[in-house]
């Protein structure tokens, strides 16, 4: 049975977390014969940043795919703003990921676009009513945001890494969505970019009240970004708490990611 959220205060808030934003119960999923998700159940509240933790094929990523509607379950119920996913019809199913911004490993911007185009091809196809003032007024404020507004000239091919990283981030977040789900945010980056990232990922989340789950191996971002921290074994959470909860654990293999 998973446990109430252990945190009773947000990073910067200082308010306990209002309602259940995404709820999952009993979530079950095979590919080719092997079952990935053994019965996974877990709750995200408004607000909150939940850190996912597991060793590699634990069914991680599997769950974020579930939660936009990519990968259905086999068995189990998925409710995002209290709607039930696999109830909703192919325009609803739309409507529901317009509120949901979703950050792959691989930021994934368009080569032959500059990184102002990047932005604003999104935003000009979701928000119709938009003028072409509006749009790049706002494309200006988001890459301020991260700290990237010197390049909205570029092309993607003239950028690091985590600028890459951080310009996909942009992106996601200039449609406003009310939940992001991270793939692994800072794979890939050294540690000072690592670090601006997972800053970045607190920074909107106080800023916009984004609920995030983040999928991550990397400890030093899950000690940054996580209000708590769910652990899958063998297709099924093991355990939750906040990080120095489970650091301290008498579970000598949930200490050992903590090592």
């Amino acid at each position: 049975m998973i446990a109430e959220p252990l945190f009773t205060e947000s990073k910067d808030q200082g308010v306990a977390p209002q309602s259940v934003i995404i709820e999952m119960n009993n979530i079950k999923k095979s590919f080719n014969n092997s079952q990935i998700l053994k019965g996974v159940s877990l709750k995200v509240y408004k607000g909150e940043n939940l850190v996912v933790l597991g060793k590699s094929g634990s069914g991680k990523s599997v769950l974020l795919k579930c939660i936009v509607g990519l990968v259905y379950p086999d068995e189990g119920e998925i409710n995002v703003f209290g709607e039930k996913i696999s109830d909703l019809n192919y325009k609803q199913l739309n409507q529901l990921r317009l509120k949901i911004g979703f950050l792959f490993q691989n930021a994934a911007l368009y080569d032959s676009m500059t990184v102002g185009e990047n932005l604003y091809f999104p935003l000009k196809h979701h928000f119709k009513k938009l003028t072409e003032e509006e749009i790049w007024k706002k494309i200006n404020e988001d890459l301020e945001n991260v700290g990237l507004k010197e390049a909205i000239d570029k092309m993607p091919s003239e950028i690091s890494g985590g600028m890459t990283k951080r310009i996909g981030l942009a992106r996601t977040l200039i449609l406003n969505p009310e939940i992001m789900l991270y793939d692994e945010p800072t794979t890939g980056l050294d540690t000072v970019t690592a670090r601006e990232i997972s800053d970045l990922i607190v920074s909107m989340q106080n800023k916009n009240k984004i609920s995030s789950i983040i999928i991550t191996h990397d400890m030093a971002c899950a000690k940054i970004t996580a209000d708590r921290i769910v652990i899958l074994k063998d297709g099924q959470v093991e355990t939750e708490g906040t990080y120095d909860e489970l650091a301290a654990s008498g579970n000598e293999w949930v200490r050992n990611f903590f090592v």
